[in-house]
């Protein structure tokens, strides 16, 4: 059992992306320029998927009804970050350490719950 402070074990999530990035680099049909922008494009489908899990599961669409559920829901989210990521690494074998930077930059600008409003 854990506390709200620990954490089960996990994957690592970079050794993940970058075991993700090698074998869909390997794969991709289309190299240099192409395949760099088709995998940052990769990202645009998986927030689609995000919102038609949504809809399904509030029962938007009347034709279909509730056809989804909110884990589904969690899944597509980490797959939109799950391609961001390999996205990212696409773009630079320093992944991590832009990640790291940025998640950085915004924590700091970002009021925390003590902040004043």
């Amino acid at each position: 059992m854990t506390d709200q402070h620990s954490r089960p074990s996990s994957p690592d999530v970079w050794s993940s992306v970058d075991a993700l990035w090698t074998w869909l680099d390997g794969e991709q049909p289309h190299g240099g320029r192409e395949g760099l922008l088709l995998r940052v494009l990769k990202l645009s489908e998986e927030v689609g998927e995000v919102a038609q899990a949504v809809i399904g599961v509030t029962g938007q669409n009347p034709r279909k009804g509730v056809t989804h559920t909110w884990e589904d829901v969690q899944g597509e989210l980490c797959d939109v970050v799950i391609t961001a990521l390999v996205a990212l690494r696409t773009l630079t074998p320093d992944a991590r350490e832009v990640f790291d930077r940025h998640l950085e930059k915004v924590t700091e600008r970002s009021p925390g719950p003590s902040a004043p409003r």
